[in-house]
């Protein structure tokens, strides 16, 4: 291997230039990894690039020295690595216009948690429906938020690839002094805890919005990872990985906290907002997947009484008094059922 082509599989490009695409370059750069920062705004790059800071998404945060910002498409063909930090709807559009940028091999890592409308989809089986078949891709989950992480603050994730060698490789490749990756070759398990925390941690705000007490939330967080455990099941998913950062690690952070933008969402809810309301214009994810997480649970008649009722409200079908009423009058059965 040349020194020129070791240079480029070391190095790494972000996709997104939000808070969580800021926070994970500035991680990667932290890690020693040269590191480009594409967005689509060519203007809010050379902003970024001049002032060294991200003062829409992460205001006050200091853009780590590695980190290069662009809006040049080209600049992605010269990393080995690429992390895809766009909204799980758009996924699809973004990979499909970047993939002739990107160079031959380079690793994909898809850092959106959520299951696409309308197909129904996960964002690896999106991502195999648009690549060429063979392309390394993997994808990052867990208890982060972008703030903690771009600041360098202490944070573990999990990285899941299909083989087990390119997830512990790019884990060792991403990790840093404060940014830890787990690695596992367990890709739906790792996806379905991303995607289904966020819609139940909606729920957890809607509990917390109505002011209906901490043990009220705690039973909800209980038995909403109950519904995450019987839908990786279902799915191919391993309880193992369900028990670890990507899934209960991550519904404990975003459950718990209005820095998630699910909770603070249900939150707005349970206080009485309309859906339209309570987004506030700012992307809420687990609103566009719940739905399609009750479609995908209904193809193989997996319970999840929590997840149903979010979505119902989401979709404005039922009120949050309404669904909290077929909540707590469903029938009683023993815990593990």
């Amino acid at each position: 291997m040349n020194s020129g082509t070791q240079r480029r599989d070391e190095s790494v490009a972000v996709v997104g230039g939000g808070s969580w695409g800021t926070a994970l370059a500035n991680a990667a750069a932290a890690a020693g990894r040269e590191v480009t920062l594409w967005m689509r705004d060519s203007e809010a790059a050379a902003r970024m690039e001049r002032d060294r800071v991200n003062e829409r998404y992460l205001p006050g945060i200091a853009l780590h020295p590695g980190v290069r910002a662009t809006a040049e498409a080209a600049a992605l063909g010269q990393a080995g690595t690429v992390l895809l930090v766009v909204p799980a709807q758009t996924l699809r559009g973004v990979l499909a216009a970047l993939a002739p940028s990107l160079a031959p091999g380079a690793a994909l890592v898809l850092c959106a948690k959520g299951i696409e409308r309308g197909s129904d989809a996960f964002m690896s089986e999106v991502a195999a429906e648009v690549l060429r078949e063979g392309a390394p891709v993997a994808v990052l989950s867990g208890p982060s938020f972008a703030a903690d992480v771009a600041r360098g603050l202490p944070t573990a994730v999990t990285l899941a690839a299909a083989d087990g060698a390119l997830a512990a490789r790019l884990a060792g490749l991403l990790s840093g002094p404060a940014f830890r990756l787990y690695h596992t070759d367990d890709v739906r398990g790792v996806e379905v805890g991303g995607a289904g925390k966020n819609v139940l941690a909606i729920a957890a705000g809607i509990v917390a919005g109505r002011g209906l007490g901490e043990s009220a939330r705690a039973a909800l967080i209980a038995r909403a990872f109950a519904e995450l455990m019987r839908f990786a099941r279902a799915y191919g998913g391993r309880a193992e990985t369900l028990m670890g950062l990507s899934g209960l690690g991550d519904l404990v952070l975003t459950a718990s906290s209005p820095q998630s933008r699910n909770f603070a969402f249900g939150e707005r809810l349970g206080r009485g907002a309309s859906p339209e309301e309570a987004s506030g214009g700012k992307l809420a994810e687990g609103a566009f997947t719940a739905q399609a997480l009750v479609d995908l649970a209904r193809t193989r008649e997996v319970e999840m009484p929590v997840a149903e009722a979010v979505a119902a409200v989401v979709a404005g079908a039922l009120t949050v008094d309404a669904a909290m009423t077929r909540l707590l009058s469903r029938p009683l059965k023993a815990e593990t059922a």
